[in-house]
C-alpha cells in the first residue's frame, strides 16, 4: 500500500489535516517586519513537510522521524531562508543536517509550523506551545476563560520581556493551568522568529530558550525540547494512531474507540513505530473493520443500558 502511487493521497491529505498545512495559505506575516517573505517562500515551507513526510510514509521509517530526521527538503530559496550553504536552483533536494543545523531537524525546526504559530508581526509562545500539545501529543489545553484578556489587550507587549510579561499573565489562578504545560513548550522554540529564521536576539535581548514543565523536567532550545519528546515516544504514537483511526473512519473518535488506539499503540511499538505497523494495525483494528457507511460500528457504537 505504501509502495501503491495512490498513497500520495494520504500524503497531502492526511499530513495537510493532522499538521494544519493549509493554514499556510492565509498567514500573512507583516511585510514591514518580515520583507523577504513571499509565495514562493510559503510553498517552499509546504514542500519542505510535505517531502519529509513521504519520505518516512515510502521508506517505511519509524514516525519518530517526524521529530528526529537528519535531513531536510531544500530547494535555493529556503536554503537560503534557513542559513544552509552551497544549494542553489529552484529543484528541492535531500540535505543532511550538518551539527551546526541541529535545531532544524524534524517538524520543529520547520519554518512551516513555526510561522503558523505565529502572529504577523512576532512569534508566540502560546499558539507554539498549543500546537505542540494538539498535534503532537493530542493534549489540547482548554479554551481560555472569558473574563480573562488576552495578551494583546493589556497594552504591554514590548514593554517587558515576553517572558515576563506571560509570568505576570500566568498569576491569573484560571491561566496557570493551561499555561504551565504549554508555554515551555514555546520558549524553547523562541530562537525561531516568526517566520521560522534562527535568531539569537529579540528586541535587544538575548533569547532565552530555557524551559521547565510542571513535573520539573528541564530543557533548552528546540534539540532539548526534542529529546524530551522522544523520551516518551508512546505519546506521539498515540497521537499518529489518533489522527490516522480519524482519517481512515472519516469521523471523530469517542471514548468506545479508546481501547483500539490503545491496541494500534501496542502493535506499533513491536514494529518499532514504523508507518506500516500504523497502517496495518489501523486496518485491523476493531473500529475500522466493523465500520458501516457513516463510520460507525455495529461493535463499538454505545448501547442503551
Amino acid at each position: 500500500m505504501i509502495a501503491d502511487h495512490k498513497s500520495a493521497e494520504l500524503i497531502s491529505n492526511f499530513a495537510g489535516q493532522w499538521l494544519n498545512l493549509r493554514a499556510l495559505d492565509t498567514v500573512q506575516p507583516n511585510p514591514s517586519v518580515f520583507p523577504d517573505f513571499d509565495d514562493n517562500l510559503r510553498q517552499a515551507f509546504r514542500h519542505e513537510v510535505e517531502l519529509l513526510f513521504e519520505t518516512i510514509v515510502r521508506e517505511d521509517k519509524s514516525v519518530l522521524d517526524l521529530l528526529n530526521a537528519d535531513y531536510t527538503f531544500v530547494d535555493e530559496r529556503l536554503a537560503k531562508h534557513y542559513g544552509i550553504p552551497n544549494v542553489y536552483g529552484s529543484h528541492f533536494r535531500r540535505v543532511t543536517l550538518p551539527p551546526a543545523f541541529d535545531a532544524r531537524r524534524g517538524l520543529l525546526g520547520h519554518g512551516s509550523l513555526l510561522t503558523v504559530t505565529s502572529y504577523a508581526n512576532r512569534t508566540s509562545v502560546v499558539l507554539r506551545g498549543h500546537w505542540i500539545l494538539e498535534n503532537l501529543l493530542n493534549a489540547p489545553p482548554p479554551p481560555p476563560p472569558p473574563d480573562v484578556p488576552a495578551l494583546e489587550s493589556t497594552g504591554a507587549i514590548g514593554e517587558m520581556p515576553l517572558r515576563q510579561l506571560l509570568e505576570k499573565h500566568r498569576e491569573h489562578p484560571a491561566c496557570k493551568v493551561c499555561h504551565a504545560p504549554m508555554d515551555p513548550l514555546g520558549f524553547a522554540l523562541e530562537n525561531f522568529d516568526a517566520v521560522g529564521r534562527w535568531r539569537t536576539i529579540d528586541a535587544g535581548n538575548r533569547i532565552d530558550a530555557t524551559a521547565v514543565l510542571p513535573d520539573g523536567t528541564a530543557f533548552e532550545g528546540p534539540a532539548g525540547l526534542r529529546r524530551t519528546l522522544l523520551d516518551s515516544p508512546e505519546r506521539l504514537a498515540a497521537t499518529v494512531a489518533d489522527r490516522l483511526l480519524t482519517y481512515a473512519l472519516g469521523r471523530g473518535l469517542d471514548q468506545y474507540d479508546r481501547p483500539a488506539i490503545r491496541e494500534i499503540v501496542r502493535d506499533a511499538a513491536r514494529g518499532d513505530y514504523r508507518w506500516s505497523s500504523f497502517i496495518l494495525a489501523t486496518v485491523r483494528s476493531v473500529p475500522f473493520q466493523m465500520r458501516t457507511a457513516d463510520g460507525r460500528g455495529a461493535a463499538d457504537a454505545p448501547r442503551e443500558r
